[in-house]
């Protein structure tokens, strides 16, 4: 087994963040990308502002400057997972009031107490199937509880079959870590682990 290290994001490790999207994530044609995180923590306007860029300055390129304004003003929260000083993965975690226009509106009725949202996660290719999203989870839910929150909380998609939707974690994944389903609404499931 790898040692793999799980270090949240700060400042000293935006150009970390960058690396990895710049040059690990999606490297399988995922459907997900490119992307560097940045839709969970902008509003529907702000979306449509960056999108709007697209056409006149790529779409990867203005996913990167938006994610670079984005860092800048501390905005994008989460964790980096490294193998051997390398950023191979990533986890957006952080207060549920941080995505307004992301977590779904009836979690956000059913919250119970301070909660910590997992809303993403990617790693690169060559490192997945090896716990490294179970870590991610680990992690998020001991700083979540040194901080006081009362519960952390996934947002899966059902599915058997890899989809679109499966950068927020599979179903099994948050069970396997003590998560128990607490609402469902279509094909999304609110999964909540209290602490």
């Amino acid at each position: 087994m790898k040692t793999i290290l799980i270090r949240p994001l700060t400042s000293e490790l935006n150009a970390d963040y960058l690396d990895f999207f710049d040059r690990r994530a999606f490297t399988d044609d995922n459907p997900n990308g490119p992307c560097y995180c940045t839709s969970p923590n902008q509003d529907e306007e702000q979306i449509k502002k960056m999108v709007s860029e697209f056409k006149s300055f790529g779409v990867k390129e203005t996913l990167r400057k938006y994610a670079t304004g984005m860092l800048e003003r501390n905005i994008i929260h989460g964790y980096l997972a490294y193998y051997k000083e390398q950023s191979i993965g990533w986890c957006n975690a952080a207060d549920i009031d941080s995505y307004a226009g992301f977590v779904p509106e009836f979690a956000r009725n059913i919250t119970c107490g301070k909660t910590m949202s997992i809303v993403c996660f990617e790693i690169a290719p060559e490192y997945r199937g090896m716990g490294i999203a179970s870590a991610f989870i680990d992690r998020v839910c001991t700083d979540a509880k040194s901080k006081g929150y009362a519960a952390v909380e996934g947002y899966a998609k059902l599915s058997d079959q890899r989809n679109d939707f499966d950068f927020q974690g599979p179903y099994r994944l948050y069970q396997k870590a003590g998560f128990i389903e607490v609402a469902r609404e279509k094909e999304q499931v609110v999964m909540r682990k209290v602490l």
